[in-house]
């Protein structure tokens, strides 16, 4: 029975154990998304104050900003003693006094900065370690933050040492933002401060290592009355007044119940304004929606006539390439033609300049004299005679060769006398 009990007991030992360890992890978030969000809207509110005035020292956005950086720098990092041995090896100078329980100072985001930071080109780092001015840790880490924003070199600086990891994971315990997949939004977002130009001095108030950074959550806190709730902010603030004012009697505790007439009307204005405010709206939106509706149906009339035009265009188009299509096989046949026309003029013309010159020539003289007999008035065989003599060369030399000269007379005399002609 009591190794019972003992088992029992021990049993629920861990079971609180492990609502300890998701209650620890479940504030470790909260705690980090509160630290990015909030470290989102200040450099929003940086960017748009850049825009009407110079940010320097004095201006309470950057002030802001700065403590909620060194607030996600220094979140989960490692207490100094734990990695003391390793600072030695690499022969890092430490801030503080050496003890047998480690270094009288508490670690800053700067010990990690100027380790995972080296390999960034033309570094600040050296500068800020020889600064006379500033002595403690934090202080440095505070000049760091100026100097990187007046070079615009901030998120290249954060970029470079989260890409250590093997860096980060000797000074920051698990659970840190630096650590997190917060880290990449965390680069990401300074990146937007490239473009403000900053004047700092360095040998301020605000390089005091002294006094840890406190933010100022007021100017991103915003509070939204919802519409369904009872009573209005003045309400509930001359309620609690009133209470405050009287003795604090269980009976007199939190609001009245009864609320008077006057309340009651304010209440009644304040809906019927919405009402009306919600009718206006109405009718605005059914006009513009009608509105839309016609537009939508000459939209429709419109597109309708379009795909009439483009069928009627289409249907027009085939019937032009049909008939273009006959006529280029039309002038295909008519060239064909052409081509076999010009073949048999051309076999013809070699054929007839084959023959005899002479042949050619009688030939004609005897297509001429057929032209002037198909054209005369009289057809006789004499004329025919005739035409052959007087047109023919041949004709004369074969008249020659009978020796009658009583009847025929020469050629040159019947080319030349007028009075042989035929009437």
């Amino acid at each position: 029975m009591a190794s019972r009990s003992l088992g029992g007991l021990s049993g629920s030992r861990g079971g609180g154990g492990g609502g300890k360890k998701s209650l620890s992890a479940r504030n470790a978030a909260v705690e980090r998304r509160n630290l990015i969000t909030v470290c989102r809207f200040s450099v929003k509110t940086l960017i748009d104050r850049s825009c009407f005035e110079t940010i320097d020292d004095s201006s309470p956005e950057f002030n802001n900003f700065a403590a909620i950086l060194e607030q996600i720098l220094s979140h989960r990092l490692k207490e100094i003693s734990q990695s003391c041995r390793w600072l030695a090896h690499l022969q890092i100078p430490l801030q503080g006094q050496v003890t047998w329980f480690g270094y009288e100072s508490p670690r800053s985001f700067w010990d990690y900065i100027r380790v995972a930071c080296r390999k960034v080109s033309q570094n600040c780092i050296c500068s800020i370690e020889n600064m006379e001015n500033v002595s403690s840790s934090r202080a440095k880490g505070r000049a760091w933050i100026r100097v990187a924003l007046m070079e615009k070199h901030l998120s290249e600086y954060i970029s470079t040492a989260l890409r250590d990891f093997k860096t980060t994971r000797r000074f920051y315990e698990d659970g840190a933002i630096v650590l997190g997949e917060e880290a990449n939004m965390l680069a990401g977002m300074l990146l937007g401060l490239n473009a403000i130009d900053f004047s700092f001095c360095l040998k301020g108030e605000g390089l005091d290592g002294n006094f840890p950074a406190v933010i100022d959550y007021t100017p991103y806190l915003k509070f939204t009355q919802s519409s369904d709730s009872i009573s209005s902010d003045e309400e509930e603030l001359r309620t609690l007044g009133s209470s405050g004012s009287e003795s604090s009697t269980p009976e007199n505790v939190g609001p009245p119940f009864i609320m008077d007439e006057n309340s009651w009307f304010n209440k009644c204005k304040r809906v019927k304004q919405k009402y009306q405010l919600t009718l206006e709206q109405k009718g605005y939106l059914e006009e513009l929606l009608r509105l839309r509706e016609n537009q939508l149906s000459e939209s429709v009339s419109q597109n309708k006539i379009l795909l009439q035009r483009i069928e009627d265009s289409d249907l027009a188009h085939k019937l032009e390439k049909e008939q273009l299509e006959y006529i280029i096989v039309e002038l295909q046949d008519q060239l064909k033609s052409c081509q076999s026309l010009d073949q048999l003029s051309a076999d013809v013309s070699l054929s007839q300049t084959s023959l005899d010159p002479g042949q050619s020539q009688e030939g004609d003289g005897k297509q001429d004299t057929l032209n002037l007999i198909s054209e005369g008035k009289e057809d006789t065989p004499s004329l025919l005679g005739l035409c052959g003599s007087l047109t023919s060369v041949a004709s004369y030399k074969s008249l020659t060769s009978l020796k009658s000269n009583d009847y025929l007379a020469s050629p040159t005399t019947e080319m030349t006398s007028p009075g042989l002609t035929p009437s």
